[in-house]
């Protein structure tokens, strides 16, 4: 197993095949080119196995760090909604309405104000779901070219997403057991 903590700008595709060059590697999930952060790869086929098993069983914590546009109104709150995703225009969208993949995203406030500071827990881990799901209440992420708000990103010179895959916990059976005590951290900032 191989932990990367990969850099902002940098395709999770690119890291696959770096880590390809050095022997055997399987691709177990990845993160978008704009987040920084925690990303695990396989390099057995056991491995392999059990991280996808964890994903799937929803045993994989992720916990990600962002900065929103303005503070959500509860501290801390558990959302659910429904996502759709748009393969041509290589987006999603989320509704209220039970339509799509139903997505879970938790997020806490961390610092409030103009550009709000969350801890964000993923309970389902979906194409774009942090970012669209924070814009769906109003509240985008810094920065996000895609899903963002553009006057407020212009305005706070946000160049940049503001978004960091911070924590990775895997908790599986097998050769891979002993990783339920481990949390693989990000040395990356928002």
């Amino acid at each position: 197993m191989i932990v990367v903590d990969k850099q902002r700008g940098v395709n999770s595709e690119a890291v696959f095949a770096a880590l390809c060059e050095r022997g055997e590697t399987y691709f177990i999930h990845r993160l978008d080119r704009n987040t920084a952060g925690v990303i695990i790869f396989a390099r057995t086929v056991p491995a392999r196995d059990a991280l996808l098993a964890a994903f799937r069983a929803r045993t994989v914590e992720k916990v990600y760090l962002a900065r929103v546009a303005g503070t959500p109104g509860a501290r801390r709150a558990v959302l659910t909604a429904y996502l759709v995703k748009d393969a041509a225009a290589a987006t999603v969208s989320v509704s209220d309405r039970p339509v799509g993949e139903k997505i879970v995203t938790e997020y806490e406030v961390l610092e409030a104000g103009e550009c709000a500071l969350l801890r964000i827990t993923l309970h389902t881990g979906k194409t774009h779901q942090i970012r669209a799901h924070m814009a769906h209440i109003g509240h985008p992420v810094v920065g996000d070219e895609k899903y963002g708000d553009h006057a407020f990103n212009r305005a706070h010179h946000a160049a940049r997403q503001q978004l960091t895959a911070k924590e990775l916990r895997v908790v599986c059976g097998g050769a891979l057991a002993y990783l339920a005590d481990m949390r693989f951290i990000s040395t990356h900032g928002v």
